[in-house]
């Protein structure tokens, strides 16, 4: 029993592995993507930022739509979809096609890592779901450590066309996988959807919501153009970017391994010092972000502070709601994604208007507005918090 669910959970790993492959691998080859299509780089951010917009949509309604359907079933139906958009984008010449082939599918992310998270927690006892959790966080960690930087390198040694087909690939292996190793799953207990919304009228939730979004619009607004930052501020070579994107997604996978084990001992310390320490590193970086090696650094403590980043917003949510699993998952998928295209579309505008070494302030202002989000949580609603959690005060 115990080594089917790890398979079940290295599975699921690989699917969302394959799902956000597809959404974060195009933020190391924007500037390329910007030349491709004869847009400006900002321009080229809307890949990023549309595509988290239509999560952030999608997020609180297509779950609940597909809570009572077989969840295997959906997540083939959701990868295929996914392969469809891949190849249409790397075919297209026009950028608003390639707007639209990343666009649709997004809609049909939040289903697919909303179930995964969900069947992931429910696999294992109740405080142990953490860390199970953060396993499957691994497959976005994943998706930095080979999406991000295995795209740029390749753009930048062979073409952008061979390179958006890692994207393909991946989903194609992660369908076979899926439809090979996956067991059926139907639905054992099906919520009803009032029971499930009714959670938008607890106060709890929207300070977990508005918590989340800030804390990933200062993850995400500094990160979808770090690539563009590395190569202007700290005047690195695009195969030196490609290193630095590999090292943080590896030190990502690190930060899912640390936010599994705090958070299924410390998880309310840990959410509260998670901005504070954030916001240091950000001052830092703007500081010695001239130089490589401090710049290296850097984004190797930054990168484990954003693998437990991802760990911290969904825990935050999910146990403002804990008895709506897959809709809880839909409302943090949206969070975190409107967090992302709040912070992307601000970290563009600073760049235009002001200059690329500015964009760290975003994160910095956005981290003190999840921290007061995240005062106000743990003060208003200290006794449910502590009935939920007990073991952390």
């Amino acid at each position: 029993m115990k080594n089917s669910k790890r398979l079940l959970i290295f599975i699921l790993a690989v699917g969302v592995f394959g799902i956000i492959n597809t959404e974060m691998g195009v933020i190391g080859i924007l500037p390329a993507l910007a030349d491709h299509f004869n847009v400006s780089v900002s321009k080229a951010g809307l890949l990023v930022s549309l595509f988290a917009l239509a999560i952030a949509i999608a997020g609180p309604t297509l779950p609940l739509v597909f809570s009572r359907i077989n969840r295997k079933k959906i997540m083939l139906l959701v990868i295929a979809i996914f392969i469809i958009g891949n190849f249409i984008s790397i075919f297209t010449t026009n950028f608003t096609v390639a707007l639209l082939a990343r666009v649709i599918p997004a809609f049909f992310h939040p289903v697919y890592v909303s179930i995964a998270l969900s069947v992931a927690a429910a696999s294992v006892s109740e405080r142990e779901a953490p860390k199970a959790i953060s396993k499957v966080f691994i497959g976005v960690s994943a998706g930095m450590v080979l999406g991000v930087p295995v795209v740029s390198f390749i753009t930048n040694t062979i073409s952008l066309e061979v390179g958006m087909s890692f994207f393909a690939i991946v989903n194609i292996f992660t369908f076979i996988a899926t439809l090979l190793f996956v067991p059926s799953m139907p639905v054992q207990e099906r919520l009803s959807y009032g029971s499930q919304l009714k959670i938008l009228t607890h106060g709890i939730t929207w300070l977990s919501i508005l918590a989340v979004l800030f804390l990933n619009a200062a993850i995400f607004g500094v990160y979808s153009y770090l690539a563009e930052y590395l190569g202007v501020v700290t005047n690195m070579s695009p195969n030196l970017v490609s290193t630095m994107l590999l090292v943080y997604g590896l030190a990502n996978i690190v930060g899912n391994i640390i936010a599994g084990r705090f958070l299924t001992d410390y998880p309310i310390r840990s959410v509260t010092i998670f901005p504070i320490v954030l916001t240091a590193v950000y001052l830092i970086f703007f500081f010695v972000a001239e130089f490589t090696i401090p710049t290296a650094i850097i984004i190797l403590v930054w990168g484990i502070l954003g693998g437990i980043g991802a760990n911290i917003n969904q825990y935050w949510i999910m146990s403002s709601a804990p008895k709506a699993p897959d809709f809880a998952n839909g409302l943090f998928l949206t969070s975190v994604n409107l967090g992302t295209t709040i912070g992307a579309g601000v970290a563009g505008i600073i760049i235009s208007q002001i200059g690329t070494e500015y964009i760290l302030f975003v994160g910095v202002f956005t981290l003190v507005f999840g921290f007061i989000c995240i005062l106000l949580r743990n003060y208003i609603y200290r006794p449910k918090t502590n009935q939920l959690i007990e073991s952390d005060y």
